[in-house]
């Protein structure tokens, strides 16, 4: 017990101005029945006593929280944890444990290690990670959500058994706050792009269907529809879930703040979803009808014919490449060279498939057949209305974006701002923005108060 909390201390797990609460059997009642062998009263008589101090913690913890703001760690023995995690006891112990600061079980077995794992994930609801180093680790590892596995002098026994491997420890911190916030960010953008694009695409097939009756006439080329999400908007949502980077790995370890967006999970809400499956209708209103008006009842060329379904398909689908292109390119924070390729020689291979497939036999590309050469190439409203139309569609999300930004930004957003502006040695200002990572949580309420604590002792030593 004196070992776990040493080293508690040493990796600033507990700190100076924390009551501790220590469970442990150390009864003189107990060592009474112990001597005399009787394993039946030993084991209800250490039940009550374990029940008895999770109950009187209990009452410190809730008796503390009117009068002072004091931060409480649990310690408690592998001996006393069997009893913790009993079936009666346990939620009492959970509840006891999610209040404090921090809670330390030594001399835990596999098993139990395994156990209070599952406790928390099952009692708080909460996303757990486990980190470890050896065999003895495996159980909670498994158990956790992401497993964590370092690779050193224990084996590799962890490492085989976890999501992921480090080499040391203290590797934990660049990989939650950099690599987490990325990842994060990356696959929330990435899902709410699939919603907006694919979105984008199919209602203009609605609308067009309503436009027609519904008379099961599609507004575009078979092919057209097949190859959409295999080689038109596909590759540039790939490189942004591979290279995207909002801020750099220098500035999400300065910025802890950052961390806190997966933690809220601000990115990925419905309310975030459903604003890219807004964006998506509203792009595809504006295709789909400022194409049809601009071509409707007028001639499309200098030869006087007018546009017909093949001419206001192959449009329209000009206007959705470019569009979900774009709107890709905008949401992007961290181009490189692959990115560039990705989108730019996405919109330029539509234009190569509509040479190509227009120059097979018509028995193949039907009415596409010299579509783009000898019809929507030469002719200069096709060109102009596309360009109208990308830019139109466009606007909605450049306005809501940049009215966000000003008023109502994410933590990333904040810190690119002060980038932008050069404030990085302002220790104020940073300091401010640390500070609003610090929002409540159903978990570790006392953690909070320790925080805040820990801020004002930083703010005063600085002052001095």
């Amino acid at each position: 017990m004196e070992t776990a909390i040493n080293i508690g201390f040493a990796c600033s797990f507990l700190r100076q101005g924390m009551k501790q609460l220590i469970i442990q059997l150390e009864s003189p009642d107990i060592q009474a029945l112990e001597k005399a062998g009787d394993k039946r009263a030993i084991a209800k008589a250490s039940r009550e006593n374990i029940r008895h101090q999770i109950s009187d913690g209990a009452q410190q913890l809730a008796a503390s929280r009117g009068t002072t703001e004091q931060a409480f760690a649990l310690i408690i023995d592998g001996k006393s944890l069997a009893y913790a995690l009993e079936d009666n006891m346990k939620d009492m112990f959970l509840d006891l444990a999610i209040h404090c600061a921090s809670v330390i079980c030594c001399r835990s077995s596999p098993k139990q290690k395994a156990l209070v794992t599952r406790l928390v994930k099952s009692g708080t609801g909460k996303t757990t990670l486990a980190i470890g180093d050896g065999a003895n680790d495996v159980g909670m590892l498994q158990e956790a959500d992401i497993g964590v596995g370092i690779s050193g002098v224990e084996g590799m026994q962890a490492v085989m058994s976890s999501d992921i491997a480090i080499a040391q420890f203290r590797y934990l911190e660049r990989l939650l706050l950099v690599h987490g916030h990325w990842c994060y960010r990356r696959i929330s953008s990435m899902i709410c792009y699939f919603f907006y694009k694919n979105i984008t695409f199919g209602f203009t097939l609605f609308l067009y269907e309503v436009c027609t009756s519904f008379s099961g006439q599609p507004a575009y080329n078979d092919w057209f529809l097949s190859l959409y999400n295999v080689f038109f908007s596909s590759l540039p949502v790939v490189a942004l879930g591979v290279f995207d980077q909002d801020v750099s790995a220098r500035y999400c370890l300065r910025f802890p703040i950052l961390y806190q967006e997966g933690v809220q999970n601000v990115l990925f809400n419905w309310r975030r979803i459903l604003s890219w499956m807004l964006n998506g209708f509203m792009s595809a209103i504006i295709i789909f009808f400022f194409c049809t008006n601009a071509m409707e009842i007028q001639a499309f060329d200098k030869e006087g014919r007018t546009a017909g379904r093949d001419i206001l398909g192959a449009t329209m689908y000009t206007c959705v490449v470019w569009v979900v292109n774009l709107q890709m390119a905008l949401a992007i924070s961290y181009f490189t060279l692959i990115q560039h390729v990705f989108i730019w020689g996405t919109i330029a291979l539509w234009y190569l498939f509509l040479l190509v497939y227009g120059a097979l036999p018509p028995g193949i590309s039907t009415i596409s057949y010299k579509l783009f050469l000898e019809t929507l190439a030469p002719s200069p409203s096709y060109w102009i209305l596309t360009l109208f139309v990308v830019i139109t569609t466009l606007i909605p999300y450049l306005s809501y974006s940049a009215i966000k930004i000003q008023f109502f930004p994410f933590y990333h957003e904040i810190v690119q701002w002060i980038r932008y502006e050069g404030k990085t040695n302002d220790p104020e200002f940073c300091h401010m923005v640390r500070q609003r990572s610090l929002r409540p949580t159903t978990v570790g309420s006392t953690a909070r108060l320790a925080a805040k604590t820990n801020s004002i002792t930083e703010s005063s030593t600085n002052q001095r």
